[in-house]
């Protein structure tokens, strides 16, 4: 089986609570905000829906709608939730002959929404990797993971030397940046491209003065192309030559779980057909775009010719030089 794009990481089943009785609570710069809702109380919803999650799934689907075969190495439970997963990226059009099925829990998270904003309760229980085989392919996407993660990344590293006309493009998880990170960092000389958001690029590099600063830091750890997102301020995204900055699109969000994702899915469909840095922050915010305005993390996400709609509607924003 030969596959344009192959994703490696844990998927998740996500459950998505909508509430609007609760207060938000910041610090002076607005930058670091709790989410605060009364103890020992019953909490009313306005709504509840579930969908498939997972850095490595959402990317495996959504660049299987931009016009390419995808294929994800994941691992499920032999439970309810993990036969929802295998069912739903079938559906999706994703080979999932490399799923493995064990007989563990799946992973599964709870996604508060209020005010347009999510605060995630993600559950991680216990994995041993293993990887059993990586197809043919001409990219591979690589992506959260939890504790044993050294075991895949060992493999892929060796995998990767074998093949160097692979590429890999990179978007790390929370338990690799923060408990793995030496090991992590090792990938790093054979990474493509390397995505991350504000608070990720912050723990890989450290807190720059500006964000041309901390895309060139990020170069320094061997990776070709940098990228990060920061929300509702857009994206950065340098190749060495270029430094860039992209905003995003005015729309107003209902949720924003999936974002990154999407955009990261339009990103790598744009360079896999060769087109420009530019053009792909621009397909990458559109494809977020769209994600924004549906909840769950894989039904707003675009095809080929949605994403260039999208574009056209907002040519006139584009990514300027930093």
């Amino acid at each position: 089986m030969y596959t344009d794009i192959l994703t490696i990481g844990d998927s998740v089943l996500d459950t998505y609570i909508m509430i609007d009785d609760a207060t938000v609570n910041c610090d002076i710069n607005k930058e670091h905000c709790k989410l605060c809702l009364n103890y020992a109380e019953k909490i009313p919803i306005t709504g509840s829906s579930q969908s498939v999650g997972g850095n490595a799934a959402n990317v495996a689907v959504g660049t299987n709608l931009l016009g390419f075969n995808s294929a994800i190495i994941t691992e499920i439970g032999d439970d309810l939730n993990g036969h929802t997963i295998l069912a739903s990226l079938k559906k999706a059009g994703v080979y999932t002959k490399y799923i493995q099925v064990k007989k563990q829990e799946t992973r599964y998270a709870i996604v508060l929404n209020f005010k347009n904003e999510r605060t995630i309760l993600s559950q991680h229980p216990k994995r041993n990797y293993t990887l059993l085989e990586i197809p043919s392919t001409n990219w591979i996407y690589y992506t959260s993971l939890s504790k044993s993660f050294e075991k895949i990344q060992k493999k892929l590293i060796s995998h990767l030397k074998k093949n160097p006309k692979i590429k890999l493009a990179v978007n790390p998880g929370t338990y690799q940046l923060k408990s793995g990170l030496k090991i992590l960092t090792k990938i790093l000389p054979y990474t493509h491209i390397l995505i991350l958001n504000k608070e990720e690029a912050e723990i890989l590099v450290g807190k720059q003065k500006t964000e041309k600063d901390t895309l060139k830091a990020i170069l320094k750890t061997g990776v070709k192309i940098a990228v990060i997102t920061n929300g509702a301020k857009g994206s950065f995204s340098t190749d060495g030559e270029k430094f860039l900055f992209m905003p995003i699109y005015p729309l107003k969000a209902k949720a924003k779980t999936g974002a990154g994702d999407a955009f990261t899915s339009g990103f790598l469909s744009a360079l896999m057909q060769e087109q420009t840095i530019k053009e792909a922050m621009m397909w990458g915010t559109a494809n977020s775009a769209g994600v924004i305005q549906k909840f769950g993390a894989q039904v707003g996400l675009l095809n080929k010719k949605q994403v260039l709609r999208m574009v056209k509607k907002y040519k006139k924003i584009q990514p300027k030089s930093l």
